[in-house]
């Protein structure tokens, strides 16, 4: 394991705020965009954390294929819904209002949902179901994606990532949060991979040829190409069922594009006829439920708890130590970083002190 620095959380807070608004990122939305990347660090979902905040938001705003200054148009409006059009903004802050927006909603009607199109990475999904949940609601949330994911029996990248999140509360500390890729693996981590110099696990990225791949470094550059793809939730062909990944993230793709008119597939891949970066156009959907439209928010908290709690109880498995519910190990993770902070690899830390100087930051270093 790699030598960890652990920097205190008002500590990254108020440098990534700091670089966001030098960029022109309004101080709102700037604590709105590191709150997001600070989120997924306290779940111990490093893939979606700090270490994407230079690579994928400075690096882009700067590139000028994704504006700072995040201006949304409500495209059309109903009690229960509405489509925004996020112009190419950040994606975190637009995802934010809309997820609010289908709260708001649902606390009127008992359901909301937004949907969002020219959008851009909103970070962590579950940040946006968990909003939901702290109120009381179910969240659930999805996001289209470039493409990385093969359809099965096929070995070209055409589907993303494409989450399907979803946020419940129960009667115990923590809600359920089950925030995962619809592929075996998502970009992020073999993006982590590359970053610590580890291989990824064969079986979760098939090259042209039908055969895996595991240089996590030549997996990225081969993504871009198309000369790689991600295996679908279960993996490659039907023997383990890659095809319900498959059909997951499809449906991703359609909720993520067809009730906003957005971008799709192809159209994603952030690159132009001529090999230029361009704004990746991004579809993203929320909805909020409200417990209190059925039986009432106790009563949903006491029977989720009492069935995650049944599930942690029942028989494990030779040498198995303990089962988990999801949303538990990230609120273990939180619980150990809460008073020791943020653990920087080193290619954070260095992205953070060329982040520093590039933009004349002069802010003292931990580190």
């Amino acid at each position: 394991m790699e030598n960890r620095t652990y920097v205190s959380w008002s500590f990254i807070e108020h440098f990534m705020v700091e670089a966001f608004k030098k960029l022109g990122v309004p101080e709102k939305d700037a604590y709105i965009c590191a709150d997001v990347l600070m989120e997924s660090d306290k779940r111990g979902i490093e893939s979606h954390g700090v270490n994407r905040f230079k690579p994928i938001y400075i690096d882009r705003i700067m590139d000028k294929i994704q504006k700072p200054k995040t201006k949304i148009d409500i495209l059309k409006e109903t009690p229960t819904t509405a489509v925004l059009d996020a112009n190419d903004g950040m994606g975190m802050v637009v995802s934010h209002k809309a997820m609010q927006m289908a709260i708001d909603k649902a606390k009127k009607y008992g359901m909301g949902m937004v949907a969002v199109r020219n959008s851009t990475h909103y970070g962590i999904a579950g940040y946006y179901a968990t909003m939901a949940s702290k109120t009381g609601m179910i969240g659930i949330t999805g996001t289209n994606a470039r493409p990385s994911i093969a359809p099965t029996f096929g070995v070209e990248n055409m589907l993303g990532t494409n989450p399907l999140t979803f946020a419940l509360p129960t009667d115990e500390e923590f809600p359920f949060v089950l925030d995962c890729a619809t592929s075996i693996t998502q970009r992020g981590k073999i993006e982590y991979f590359s970053k610590i110099g580890k291989d990824t696990p064969e079986g979760m990225v098939v090259g042209r040829d039908g055969l895996p791949k595991t240089d996590s470094e030549q997996i990225l550059k081969d993504l871009k190409t198309g000369n790689a793809a991600l295996a679908p939730l279960g993996g490659i062909g039907e023997e383990l069922a890659g095809y319900k990944g498959y059909g997951y993230a499809t449906i991703v793709e359609i909720l993520s594009s067809a009730l906003q008119a957005g971008n799709f597939l192809k159209m994603l891949s952030g690159i132009d006829e001529s090999g230029k970066k361009k704004p990746y156009h991004l579809g993203h959907f929320f909805i909020a439920i409200d417990t209190e439209a059925f039986m009432g928010l106790e009563t949903f908290k006491k029977t989720a708890g009492q069935i995650l709690r049944s599930l942690r109880k029942s028989q494990k498995a030779p040498k198995s130590q303990r089962i988990f519910t999801a949303g538990e190990k990230e609120y273990d993770a939180w619980l150990e970083r809460k008073e020791k902070g943020l653990p920087l690899t080193e290619a954070s830390k260095k992205d953070i002190m060329e982040v520093n100087k590039m933009l004349d930051l002069n802010i003292d270093l931990p580190f």
